[in-house]
C-alpha cells in the first residue's frame, strides 16, 4: 500500500453518498427513517439541492447529524469486497464539513489534551473501493470528517477487537452473493450520557448490517457495543461506569430501533433472530457465533 497523506477534496458536488440499490437482487435498502420528532433536530446540508436535506453524502457513504448533540444520528456505508483497496493509514487529518454549521459538529476542541479518541463510525477502509486507486483513496479520506466520528475513551476505542471485525467477517465468511454489504452505524444518544466540554459522550454504539445471501434472501443483523449492565437496561451511577469494560452483542434489529427511534423498515423482517424461537441478546465472543 502506498504512503499517501489523507487530504479531503474541498469540492462536494461529486459525492454520491450511500446507494440504497447497492446490494442488488431486488432488495433495495433505504436509509433508516428518522422519527418525526428527530427530523427538526437533524443538521441541514446547506448545499443540498434535493431532499431529504439533512443527508450529508460522501464517497460511498452518508451521514445524518444530530445538530444539538453534534454527533451522528447514524452513518450508512456501502462496502464492496470485490474491489476494495487496502490503503495504508497515515497521520490523521480531521476536518469539519463546510456544508454544516461549525457549531453543529464536534471538532478538535473536544479531543485536545485528554484520553478521548476520534472514533470512526464508518471505518476508514470500508468505503475504500472502486475502479481505481484514486477513487478508493478519495473515499478513504472522506472518513476523516468530524461528522463521521464520535468521542470514544481510549480504553473503549482500543479494546474492541470483536466489534472492529464485524464487517470483515460478514464479507469474508458469510454466504454472501456478491461480497457486498451495507452497514449502518451510530451512537446511542441517551439523555443521561455524561457531558464533557459541551458534548455528551455516548456510552453505547450500534450497528446494523444488510446483505443478500447466495440463495437470494436478504439478511440483516444488528449489534450493540455495550457493558453488560447497560445491555440489561440497568442504570449505572457515574462512579460505577467504566469505558473499558465493553462487549459485543448480537441483538434483534427491533432492539436498535427501540434504542434509537430510527426505523429500519424491511430489515426488521430480514433479521434471522426474528425468525428463531427464544432468541434475544447474544454476547459474541467469537464472530462465528453470529446468527446470519
Amino acid at each position: 500500500a502506498g504512503r499517501e497523506a489523507a487530504g479531503v477534496d474541498p469540492g462536494y458536488t461529486d459525492r454520491a453518498g450511500y446507494d440504497p440499490l447497492f446490494l442488488g437482487g431486488g432488495h433495495p435498502v433505504p436509509l433508516p427513517a428518522l422519527a418525526a420528532g428527530q427530523v427538526p433536530l437533524a443538521a441541514v446540508n446547506r448545499q443540498a439541492t434535493a431532499g431529504p436535506r439533512y443527508v450529508l453524502p460522501y464517497h460511498h457513504f452518508s451521514v445524518v447529524l444530530h445538530r444539538l448533540r453534534r454527533l451522528a444520528f447514524f452513518t450508512a456505508v456501502n462496502i464492496d469486497g470485490n474491489c476494495s483497496v487496502r490503503l495504508r493509514r497515515e497521520p490523521d487529518r480531521w476536518t469539519l464539513d463546510p456544508r454544516v454549521a461549525a457549531d453543529e459538529q464536534t471538532g478538535e476542541e473536544v479531543y485536545a489534551a485528554n484520553p478521548l479518541d476520534r472514533g470512526h463510525l464508518v471505518r476508514r477502509l470500508d468505503p475504500a473501493w472502486g475502479a481505481s486507486r484514486a477513487v478508493a483513496k478519495a473515499a478513504n479520506d472522506d472518513t476523516f470528517h468530524f461528522t463521521n466520528c464520535s468521542p470514544q475513551h481510549e480504553d473503549f476505542n482500543q479494546n474492541k477487537t470483536t466489534w472492529a471485525g464485524l464487517e470483515d467477517y460478514l464479507l469474508e465468511n458469510a454466504d454472501n452473493l456478491d461480497l457486498r454489504v451495507s452497514v449502518f452505524t451510530g451512537p446511542v444518544l441517551a439523555d443521561d450520557d455524561d457531558p464533557y466540554r459541551g458534548v455528551q459522550l455516548p456510552r453505547q454504539f450500534w450497528k446494523v448490517a444488510a446483505m443478500v445471501r447466495a440463495d437470494g434472501v436478504l439478511s440483516a443483523t444488528a449489534y450493540l457495543l455495550s457493558q453488560a449492565d447497560l445491555i440489561a437496561g440497568l442504570e449505572l451511577v457515574p462512579a460505577a461506569f467504566s469505558y473499558g469494560a465493553y462487549r459485543t452483542y448480537q441483538v434483534p434489529v427491533t432492539r436498535v430501533e427501540a434504542l434509537t427511534q430510527l426505523s429500519f423498515g424491511a430489515l426488521r423482517d430480514a433479521d434471522p433472530l426474528a425468525r428463531l424461537e427464544g432468541t434475544g441478546v447474544r454476547e459474541i465472543d467469537d464472530l462465528r457465533q453470529i446468527v446470519l
